[in-house]
């Protein structure tokens, strides 16, 4: 009977876990939910069949991605050029699993390669908030992870489902500006991790490479902001721990 009651325990903080990851997870479902639709809308216009857009949603589940593989599907690139071009776009991806790695290295194989396949900028920006926070020492964590991502994951093929069907009926929803939401969303998940100098840094630099890079081809630009991003960050966080050490020195000699 007590390992009964043990397990039923242990299940519901685990439910509880992902109940919160999903409930966290809502307001970038709300920012997501027009670009999803309108990434169902293009997708037909530029020629996929249902099933093939619904396969991309379900199968690639990778937003920025999408867009770009259904402009360059649509402009007759051949399928080098997309995959190449999808997969700089996503290297981004990169920093963000390097970032959880030490909160998930523990788990199995099965929890880390579905993990990995649904984590997305708005589940990272989540995830990495929550295990961030001082106090927390539940042992469930990553349920609260996979919660957020199974959000997401619902959310954006929904969405794409809509999308689709409402395609067929309003032909130019594309042009309506839906898309703003979505640039929305990522302001929302970057402003709130600006804590530190170094941080700010890297928002600035990746900002500004980003803008004067915006005309290079296959969406270069994104990686160069990228890495400027990255060695601003890393600069300014080896300026800051030397400053930092200077003024220690000076203190304990004045001692």
């Amino acid at each position: 009977m007590g390992g009964r009651y043990l397990e039923f325990q242990i299940m519901s903080s685990r439910l509880k876990e992902a109940l919160l990851g999903a409930r966290d997870t809502i307001p970038m479902l709300v920012g997501a939910l027009p670009f999803g639709i309108i990434f169902g809308t293009l997708a037909v216009s530029a020629g996929l069949s249902v099933s093939a857009t619904l396969a991309m949603s379900a199968f690639v589940f990778a937003g920025s991605a999408q867009f770009i593989a259904i402009s360059l599907i649509a402009s007759g690139s051949g399928l080098a050029v997309i995959l190449i071009t999808t997969l700089i776009v996503n290297l981004r991806h990169m920093l963000y699993s390097a970032s959880l790695l030490p909160y998930i290295r523990h788990l199995p194989q099965r929890w880390r390669i579905p993990l990995a396949f649904w984590l997305t900028d708005e589940s990272y920006a989540v995830v990495q908030s929550y295990y961030l926070q001082p106090g927390i020492s539940s042992p469930h964590k990553h349920w609260y992870f996979l919660g957020s991502c199974l959000a997401m994951y619902s959310n954006w093929f929904a969405c794409t489902v809509i999308g689709v069907v409402l395609g067929h009926a309003l032909p130019g929803m594309a042009d309506w500006g839906l898309d703003f939401a979505m640039v929305a969303t990522f302001i929302g998940i970057v402003v709130p991790l600006l804590r530190t100098r170094p941080m700010l840094a890297a928002a600035l630099a990746a900002a500004a490479v980003a803008l004067l890079a915006h005309s290079l081809p296959y969406k270069l630009g994104l990686m160069l902001a990228a890495l400027c991003g990255v060695i601003a960050g890393v600069t300014a966080e080896r300026l800051n721990r030397s400053s930092c050490n200077q003024i220690e020195e000076g203190t304990n000699e004045h001692l």
